[in-house]
């Protein structure tokens, strides 16, 4: 498990972005701040993936602290949308090529609009999905704007 490369890492040594792979045991119980734990982070430098879409049909990416939960209100003002929902689970692999607790910000299908949660501005270090359950990759904020071309943004609820 540990010499796996996933696609996100392909692309990022594509992209010569240095980074660091984490790998853990895989449990469908598993929470974000539960893989935080494993990981030895802090659950504010670990973030999930959400894929949500807009009353135009658009596509939306939001990364957010793993403890934190999407304020959809809040989601949809960042987008300049009306409102926007979540996608159904079903959707996520088709539409990104990620399965649910696997699905990363870099090398979706197509590179839809991000948004990152603005406390990333305040840390180094950020943990996000390397594209498979059991893959976290550990690289700087910079680098993942700059690979994902996003902006920040407050959409977590209070």
């Amino acid at each position: 498990m540990k010499n796996d490369k996933t696609n996100v890492m392909r692309i990022l040594d594509s992209k010569k972005i240095v980074y660091k792979s984490h790998t853990y045991e895989p449990d469908a119980t598993m929470s974000g701040e539960e893989i935080a734990g494993i990981l030895g982070e802090k659950p504010e430098n670990v973030f999930k993936t959400l894929v949500t879409q807009g009353k135009t049909k658009q596509y939306y990416v939001f990364v957010i602290p793993v403890k934190d939960e999407l304020d959809l209100k809040k989601a949809a003002k960042a987008c300049g949308e009306k409102s926007i929902n979540m996608i159904k689970q079903k959707e996520l692999l088709p539409l990104t090529g990620y399965v649910h607790g696997g699905c990363s910000p870099i090398g979706m299908k197509k590179q839809f609009p991000t948004f990152i949660h603005e406390t990333a501005q305040n840390i180094e270090k950020i943990f996000v999905s390397a594209g498979k359950v059991g893959f976290q990759i550990e690289l700087s904020v910079k680098d993942l704007v700059s690979v994902v071309r996003s902006e920040f943004a407050d959409v977590v609820c209070e």
